[in-house]
């Protein structure tokens, strides 16, 4: 009898084209062409190095097919516009102790699924499904500069800009939370054609301006970028290449009475403007029920501080840690959800509450050691909460 196989997955819905596994994966075994990123069974040796990368945890999934000959093809995967529900796997042949050892061998198999990442990412129930992958590599969207503006301190060292990109005629559905990938010209130093980057979106579905065909994109220069530099030193008119949009599970909930707590640190702020310019526009006469941790070095270094402070504090909670401002205490974003424990417990608890997380992986750590002991403190498990809300498509992390 042969023996089951447990096949590595990328979920293409969730997936949002970063290419991180990729570039981690010491066997690459991962691949893309125009469409879809996937992962060769030939060569995956199930070492979990492409894991903890992935933002989306789209990488984290796993189909136990009958045995290795069965597994599915690259062929297949690259044509998956979703992944294939779990087949039942057929046990006819062989003695009765061997078909009873190879029905423990599948169910053993099962129950690893998802054994990296903690489990698979989920959408808020009520939130709009998601176009995905309706331009790729082949057939970009081509969309025209309409506005390049810097949003910090022209005396910072931080760069951040607020680019606004007319899509024209072409359909290009977008909701708040997903991404788009732009295609920086040029090639790499293999004479290959430069893969696109990954931008949150900033901007509520419909535009950037009501009723408009455009988007928005909250993009910082890095040094020795070679698209953050492209897509920030673009001028009005300039026409850019788009891929995506990208992101299934990110999303905004159709729900009035859900309540955000939204942390984020830079230009993870992005997709948090999308969210409460839908919810503005959507739902302006709702209180109380967004809360916004916004981290950064100074108020001039922090993105869309202006216009926040504009927001009523009533519609949306404002809560900013600085981590250099001058004569002040240094405080991060885990330093404010402790000063405001017991609001975090109650929205822990909360089956309409909502924890969205977005910024640099490096605030990922500290932010979940808050909530634990914010949890710790109030008789509750914080992994077993975190498990149930990411369940119910109430906990939201896309880190990088």
């Amino acid at each position: 009898m042969t023996a089951p196989f447990k096949q590595h997955l990328i979920d293409p819905e969730i997936c949002i084209r970063c290419y991180t596994c990729e570039m981690t994966c010491p066997e690459q075994a991962i691949e893309h062409d125009d469409n879809n990123v996937v992962v060769d069974p030939t060569k995956c040796n199930f070492c979990m190095d492409c894991i903890p990368v992935c933002p989306t945890g789209s990488i984290d999934e796993w189909r136990v097919v009958a045995d290795k000959d069965s597994a599915y093809t690259l062929e297949q995967q690259y044509e998956w516009m979703e992944l294939p529900e779990q087949e039942e796997i057929a046990v006819s042949n062989g003695s009765d102790a061997d078909t009873d050892g190879l029905e423990d061998a599948i169910a053993a198999l099962l129950a690893e699924a998802h054994a990296g990442a903690g489990g698979k990412a989920k959408a808020p129930a009520s939130a709009s499904k998601p176009t995905v992958n309706m331009y790729n590599l082949a057939k970009p969207a081509k969309a025209t500069v309409q506005g390049n503006y810097r949003l910090t301190a022209e005396d910072s060292d931080n760069d951040v800009r607020h680019i606004v990109l007319d899509l024209g005629a072409q359909p290009f559905p977008a909701l708040e939370g997903q991404s788009v990938g732009i295609i920086p010209p040029g090639e790499d130093e293999n004479g290959n054609a430069h893969l696109p980057r990954l931008y949150s979106i900033s901007s509520p579905r419909d535009g950037e301006r009501p009723g408009y065909n455009n988007l928005s994109l909250t993009v910082k220069r890095e040094e020795n970028g070679i698209c953050s530099n492209y897509v920030c030193d673009l001028k009005p008119g300039d026409t850019v290449n788009l891929t995506g949009p990208f992101g299934a599970t990110f999303l905004l909930p159709s729900d009035p009475d859900a309540h955000l707590m939204m942390i984020c640190t830079g230009t993870g702020s992005a997709p948090f403007r999308g969210f409460t310019m839908r919810r503005q526009r959507e739902a302006p006469s709702v209180k109380d029920s967004l809360t916004l941790v916004f981290g950064a070095r100074r108020p001039k270094e922090l993105p869309y501080f202006g216009p926040l402070k504009k927001v009523p504090d009533d519609f949306m909670q404002k809560v900013f840690a600085f981590s250099r401002e001058e004569g002040e205490t240094k405080a991060y974003v885990q330093d404010k959800l402790r000063e405001n424990a017991d609001k975090v417990a109650k929205l822990m608890q909360d089956p309409k509450g909502h924890i969205y997380i977005c910024g640099l992986k490096a605030m990922e750590h500290g932010v979940e050691a808050a909530l634990s002991d914010i949890a710790r403190s109030n008789g509750l498990t914080w992994t077993e909460i975190r498990d149930a809300m990411r369940e119910d498509g109430r906990y939201h992390v896309e880190t990088y």
